[in-house]
């Protein structure tokens, strides 16, 4: 039996990977320090558990030591724009330090391939939309800044050490386990509200464009990566559609028999107006192809 390390396991993303390797019978081992991760999401599961800080070099190694896990499935990170703009230095340390610590011991315990979780933060605004995995990369933040970063050095350890990796780069992911607090996704506090009877604010117009991709998308894309015979690749993983916040709410209030019209507050500054991700290159690669639309994630999510 395969192992596979999943790194921030406990989290959203994390814990809906670390199901998909549970379903195709991998010993799955999550790693995670709890801050933004729930024990809730992997508890009763079939899955070794570590409360370990990954910038804890010394644990970390002892980790590796005794698992000698076949795959990385690296999401652990510091994810919020907005505390990487206030807090740089944790931000690099999060998702530059700690991805070293993980890369020297893929290296020393001989480690298949690493799948790296990154983010169309990196393209900052969109050369062309959709954004291709061969455009130009200009972050407008230390998080997007963090995760390009990121990127090159395990592109680096590749050419040196033979470390072999895959890049994704997630559009805006959304689905159960997703928190409403701190840096969430749009379609998470949407729901928050919903459930609340609350009032749902709409930044600007709402005629911004977002491409939004099912988590259990996302975790097959993980799965896939990690396991079929790909590397050195990166990838944008995404359902290459687009649709606005407006739009959005008026299909989530559709669904969820919400009765309140949305309040309109000032755009922030600095937004993407629009963002959409080709996602050509992974169809073309792999056997990869997303299974949930749009209309499909939101029912099944607004069930939940």
């Amino acid at each position: 039996m395969k192992k596979v390390l999943i790194t921030g396991g406990a989290g959203f993303i994390g814990s809906h990977v670390a199901d998909r390797f549970l379903l195709n019978n991998y010993e799955v081992i999550a790693a995670d320090n709890l801050v933004t991760g729930n024990i809730d999401n992997i508890n009763g599961k079939n899955i070794k558990f570590f409360n370990i800080d990954i910038r804890d070099r010394e644990k970390l190694e002892e980790l590796f030591k005794n698992e000698k896990p076949d795959y990385v499935i690296h999401l652990a990170a510091q994810v919020s724009v907005s505390s990487s703009v206030e807090d740089v230095l944790y931000d690099a340390e999060e998702n530059i330090t700690a991805l070293i610590n993980i890369l020297e011991l893929c290296k020393k315990y001989n480690t298949e391939k690493i799948v790296f979780s990154s983010t169309a933060a990196v393209y900052g605004i969109p050369e062309e939309v959709p954004s291709r995995e061969a455009n130009k990369t200009a972050p407008l933040s230390p998080y997007g800044l963090s995760k390009l970063t990121g990127e090159e050095y395990i592109k680096m350890y590749s050419r040196l050490f033979g470390v072999n990796y895959v890049i994704l780069r997630y559009a805006n992911v959304y689905g159960p386990r997703q928190s409403a607090h701190g840096e969430a996704g749009v379609v998470s506090i949407f729901n928050d509200k919903i459930k609340a009877n609350g009032d749902i604010f709409i930044e600007g117009d709402g005629l911004q464009t977002r491409d939004f991709v099912y988590v259990k998308d996302v975790s097959g894309a993980n799965y896939i990566c990690a396991t079929e015979d790909i590397k050195n690749e990166t990838f944008n993983v995404s359902t290459n559609t687009d649709i606005s916040i407006l739009k959005l709410f008026n299909t989530m209030k559709k669904y969820s028999g919400y009765e309140k019209d949305a309040f309109h507050k000032e755009a922030r500054k600095g937004d993407i107006r629009n963002s959409r991700l080709d996602n050509n290159k992974l169809l073309k690669n792999t056997s990869w192809k997303p299974e949930y639309t749009l209309d499909q994630g939101l029912k099944e999510y607004l069930d939940k």
